[in-house]
């Protein structure tokens, strides 16, 4: 799985969840109601996620990307940021991983945030 996969995975873990087997269902007869529509997808507020996470008060997740990778128990390493920064097309040089890690972090709030989670603007692009 990709890093960018273990994050979204850890902040919606039902997006994992493998969809029900469809049961050989008889046709219904004329008449009857529809079958009901999939329930609507929750948004999941990430920051009061985040923020109620062991380890969560002693960790600066809202600025540092190393911080929020190892609040949800990922990989934080260099290496493991630069295949994040890969996976997520950062167009600059990664030996600058100050510069690296703000574009990183500001990338995977928006996309935690394109992706259905309720992150507040001032940790998004």
């Amino acid at each position: 799985m990709s890093i960018f996969g273990s994050i979204l995975s850890k902040i919606f873990p039902s997006a994992n969840a493998a969809p029900a087997p469809a049961a050989a269902a008889a046709p219904a007869p004329a008449g009857a109601p529809a079958a009901a529509p999939p329930p609507a997808i929750t948004v999941v507020d990430v920051e009061a996620l985040l923020d109620g996470m062991p380890g969560a008060s002693s960790l600066n997740w809202r600025t540092s990307i190393v911080d929020l990778m190892k609040l949800l128990g990922l990989d934080s390493s260099l290496d493991a940021r630069k295949q994040l920064a890969a996976e997520l097309s950062y167009g600059a040089d990664t030996s600058d991983s100050a510069k690296m890690n703000i574009w990183l972090h500001r990338q995977v709030m928006t996309k935690l945030a394109a992706n259905g989670g309720n992150v507040p603007a001032e940790l998004r692009d």
